[in-house]
């Protein structure tokens, strides 16, 4: 069996697709950009809601970049964040990209923003709020043979058919872009996806076995069917070679261990550089901890200009 069919495994089954269905709730012109609220389906009886934006001077064969937010354990705030409106401009990288020319799809995550039981709902049932509703899903998907991993690969995908449903859209062209939880998702789907030529992850891995080393706890995606007997988070960079790719990380980002992060660069490196491609991957150790600071974010937006930019 192919290390990617074991790595499959591993996910667990997958969700059956859907037709779309595409409405436009929304749409607001903010001078710079146009704000969409747009809805779609992911499953047959599910439909979810997220912001499209769309670049001021349109034309015909944008870029375009699926954009997805952080944890943070602010289970209030999803798509919001990276559509440019939640308090932390810091996370605001869709609407930084949409103002530089791609159109930019930021979907909810399940368990965030809209994607979140009623309030009535929540108020009168603990485990549906928060982490507990998260850890009510991880459970969930493991009952029923899948993960909260391949329920988010789903989704994204899904979005990723939206993208590609858009006449304005070159779908030779679409990338990905992600903080913390969306830098985890970032990765998976750089790995899942051939429909994505090119992806930052920002502080979304290091090696699983450092983190169970330093006894840390992450988000319910994090966890899948016994990975650890096929390999770790470098062997799947490692695997993603030669697609353009880009890790950011910070020397002092307790959650995931630097010695991990060093080790998965060194590993991705020198894969990309045995297969003549030693361009298409950048891993940048920034001083500081779990965040995307301005700096970092300009060499990461320079690089996905690089190969998604005519």
């Amino acid at each position: 069996m192919l290390f990617k069919e074991k790595i499959l495994e591993c996910l667990g089954k997958f969700p059956e697709k859907a037709k779309l269905k595409p409405k436009v709730i929304e749409s607001i012109d903010k001078g710079t950009h146009i704000l969409q609220l747009i809805e779609y389906n992911v499953e047959m009886n599910e439909r979810i809601r997220a912001y499209l934006m769309l670049p001021g001077k349109l034309k015909s064969g944008n870029p375009a970049i699926i954009a997805s937010h952080q944890h943070g354990n602010e289970y209030f705030l999803g798509k919001s964040e990276p559509a440019g409106l939640s308090a932390n401009p810091m996370y605001h990288y869709g609407l930084d990209l949409c103002l530089k020319g791609y159109v930019v799809l930021c979907p909810d995550h399940l368990g965030f923003e809209d994607r979140r039981p009623q309030e009535y709902k929540r108020i009168g049932n603990n485990n549906l709020q928060e982490a507990n509703y998260e850890r009510f899903l991880f459970c969930k998907y493991i009952l029923e043979g899948s993960t909260l991993q391949a329920k988010y690969l789903s989704d994204l995908s899904r979005g990723i058919d939206f993208l590609e449903s858009l006449d304005l859209v070159d779908n030779n062209r679409i990338g990905a872009i992600g903080h913390s939880l969306g830098g985890q998702e970032t990765f998976w789907l750089s790995w899942f996806e051939h429909r994505i030529k090119a992806a930052v992850s920002s502080c979304g891995f290091s090696q699983i076995r450092t983190i169970l080393r330093d006894a840390i706890n992450h988000n319910f995606a994090s966890y899948t069917y016994g990975i650890l007997n096929i390999g770790d988070m470098g062997d799947l960079v490692c695997d993603i070679a030669p697609k353009p790719f880009f890790m950011a990380n910070g020397s002092e980002d307790w959650i995931f261990p630097i010695d991990g992060v060093k080790e998965i660069s060194e590993m991705a490196g020198d894969k990309y550089r045995k297969m003549g491609k030693a361009e298409n991957f950048r891993s940048i150790i920034f001083e500081g901890g779990h965040a995307f600071p301005l700096e970092v974010k300009s060499e990461a937006f320079a690089w996905l200009d690089k190969f998604l930019m005519k």
